[in-house]
């Protein structure tokens, strides 16, 4: 996994309108089937992890663990971030192989 390439990604699918964040938002766009990759920021609490995995695992979308929330909230010029949700295939499908390459 190359953090440095991955947070770049991200401010990337932010500039596009590619991203949402925040996790009810994350979760509602989840059931509505538009989010193709959730990323979980490495320092989120038990609880978030199991509620997002459980949720992401029953609609068949993938999960990532990323970088900490203050890395992913400057990554997409915002403050800290604990969940994001990318929300289209090309991006979806470049985050996943910079996260799973080694």
């Amino acid at each position: 996994m190359n953090k440095e390439k991955i947070l770049q990604f991200l401010g990337l699918a932010t500039r596009a309108r590619k991203l949402v964040t925040g996790e009810e938002l994350v979760i509602s766009e989840v059931r509505r089937g538009n989010a193709k990759l959730v990323i979980v920021a490495e320092d989120a609490s038990e609880n978030t992890r199991k509620k997002l995995h459980d949720k992401c695992n029953s609609y068949n979308v993938p999960v990532r663990i990323g970088a900490s929330r203050y890395e992913i909230g400057h990554a997409i010029g915002k403050e800290a971030r604990v969940v994001l949700a990318i929300t289209d295939n090309g991006f979806a499908k470049k985050m996943t192989s910079l996260f799973d390459e080694k």
